[in-house]
C-alpha cells in the first residue's frame, strides 16, 4: 500500500490534490492509520509522530501524489461575548476545565456541552449552536498556525423554516448525542472508520 510520510502545510503547495479525505478533529490527530479518499484512493498515513492535521494540509504521497485534508463540520457551541474582558474571563474558565477550544475574533468555539453551555449563559456569553469545522487552539508550544480564511459554519435559526451560512445567527442543535460535563471535560477519542476517514492502526 502506498504511504503518505510527508505533510505540506496549507498555503504551501499548489498542485492539484489527487483526492480528499474529510475528517473530523478526533480523526485529524493521528500517526500511522489507514485512510481511503472521497474517490477512493486507499493509503497509509505513517508519520513519525502523531501530529494534528489542519483544513487546507495536503498528506504526501510517495509518489508525489497530494491528498487534501478537509476539516468535516461537527456540532459546535459557539459563545459570543462583546466585551474584550468578559471574553477573557470566560476563556479562563474553559480553559480551567481542560476544554479543546477554537479562539477566533470576537466568539470561541466548544464542542456540543449542555454543562459548559449553561455555565457560559450565566457569565453573559450568548451561545449559538452550529455545525462546523473544528480546529481548536494547539496548545504553548504548538506551531504558530497560518492565516487561512475559516470556514464558514452551518447555523439554523429557531422560528426559521430554511438553513443559514454564516458566523452572525443563532441556531439549534441538530444532534442530540453531545456528552455531559462537569468540573472537566474529555476529550472523545472513539475513532471510527469508512471512506474519507481514518481507520486507525495504533
Amino acid at each position: 500500500m502506498i504511504r503518505a510520510n510527508f505533510i505540506s502545510a496549507r498555503g504551501a503547495w499548489q498542485a492539484k490534490a489527487a483526492d480528499s479525505v474529510v475528517l473530523d478533529f478526533d480523526e485529524r490527530h493521528r500517526r500511522r492509520t489507514v485512510m481511503t479518499g472521497i474517490r477512493g484512493l486507499e493509503f497509509l498515513l505513517d508519520l513519525p509522530e502523531a501530529v494534528v492535521l489542519r483544513h487546507g494540509d495536503a498528506l504526501v504521497l510517495e509518489d508525489g501524489r497530494l491528498v487534501e485534508v478537509v476539516a468535516a463540520p461537527e456540532p459546535l457551541a459557539e459563545i459570543r461575548i462583546a466585551e474584550p474582558r468578559d471574553l477573557a474571563r470566560m476563556a479562563w474558565h474553559l480553559g480551567n476545565r481542560h476544554l479543546p477550544v477554537q479562539i477566533l475574533p470576537n466568539r470561541i468555539r466548544i464542542r456540543r456541552d449542555e454543562v459548559i453551555e449553561e455555565m457560559a449563559r450565566k457569565l453573559g456569553g450568548k451561545v449559538a449552536l452550529i455545525e462546523g469545522p473544528f480546529e481548536p487552539e494547539g496548545g504553548a508550544y504548538a506551531p504558530e498556525p497560518e492565516h487561512k480564511p475559516e470556514p464558514k459554519a452551518h447555523v439554523h435559526v429557531p422560528g426559521c423554516g430554511h438553513d443559514h451560512h454564516g458566523h452572525d445567527d443563532h441556531g439549534h442543535d441538530h444532534h442530540g448525542n453531545e456528552h455531559k460535563s462537569h468540573d472537566h471535560a474529555h476529550d472523545d477519542h472513539a475513532h471510527h472508520g469508512h471512506a474519507g476517514h481514518g481507520h486507525s492502526h495504533d
